[in-house]
């Protein structure tokens, strides 16, 4: 995580990379190496090797406020003060299914899940996607890598509320097609998988699910279609997830296709149980 973060901070701020040559970029992914900035509760780790990394990671490469993105303030969080609570966190009026937020505290399930069969036993999410979006697009668009650590942050306090009675063996991220992948040069869903590993001591898991098949935007798409368009698009390793009790992680929950289409895969290769955990969740159908 300390080299992808360095790595991260480098594509986020293409436009001021006139403030470090590639000899002092080099000394700090060095310094990142040999000494990790990152504890496993998301706090900077005690002693001076580790100061020193954080000090001149931070120098050379701001870390960005998921909010504002500009460089975080005070130094040494991973979001801005006076931007804490701008994201909206999801509450516990929820599915019992999916995690999206219900409209009256009589129900008990969303109007998508009363209308459709799911293949994943339940899940949740941290943040409404309609109070983040601007800050998802820069996480999985943007380069800004950064933001994993702090949405991994609200990720886990979901993880402790809604999975406390049902551990987990692995973290299993939604993985990218190879292709898309070779574009974008890393996996947001990766990136937030392993961060909430090291908050919880769940292993992650990348290879243990891939996308074997190239599959089209979905953003435009009815339930239906992404469900058709996701068929066969994932192959997971039996010999990583047979007998596992495993939450798929991914940055947004919509319709659930995408997840239920992992879900497949995982059962057919042995998976006990499968959950998922996402960042962001949409709303509740109307219509």
């Amino acid at each position: 995580m300390p080299q992808q973060a360095a790595a991260g901070r480098k594509m986020g701020n293409k436009g001021e990379q006139g403030k470090g040559s590639p000899a002092v970029a080099a000394a700090a992914a060095a310094f990142a190496e040999h000494w990790p900035d990152h504890g496993a509760g998301g706090k900077r780790t005690s002693g001076p090797a580790a100061s020193i990394s954080a000090l001149l990671l931070d120098l050379i490469f701001p870390r960005r406020c998921p909010v504002c993105d500009r460089p975080v303030r005070p130094f040494g969080e991973e979001i801005c003060r006076e931007c804490a609570g701008t994201f909206e966190r999801v509450g516990t009026q929820t599915c019992r299914r999916c995690g999206k937020r219900l409209r009256t505290p009589q129900e008990e399930y969303c109007r998508d899940c009363r209308e459709q069969e799911h293949r994943f036993a339940y899940g949740g999410a941290a943040l409404t996607y309609r109070t983040c979006a601007g800050a998802l697009y820069r996480f999985k668009y943007g380069g800004r890598q950064e933001y994993a650590s702090y949405f991994a942050g609200e990720m886990a306090r979901v993880l402790r509320e809604r999975f406390a009675q049902d551990p987990a063996d692995l973290l299993v991220p939604v993985p990218l097609h190879r292709e898309r992948m070779r574009r974008r040069g890393y996996n947001q869903a990766a990136l937030l998988a392993a961060a909430l590993s090291e908050r919880t001591g769940i292993a992650a898991e990348e290879k243990a699910l891939v996308r074997v098949r190239r599959t089209a935007p979905m953003k435009a798409m009815s339930a239906a279609a992404r469900q058709n368009n996701l068929k066969k698009a994932f192959h997971a390793s039996a010999n990583v997830v047979k007998s596992k009790s495993i939450i798929v992680i991914d940055d947004i929950y919509t319709t659930g296709a995408t997840i239920d289409a992992c879900a497949e895969a995982l059962y057919a290769a042995g998976a006990a149980k499968v959950c998922f955990l996402a960042l962001s969740i949409g709303e509740e159908s109307v219509c």
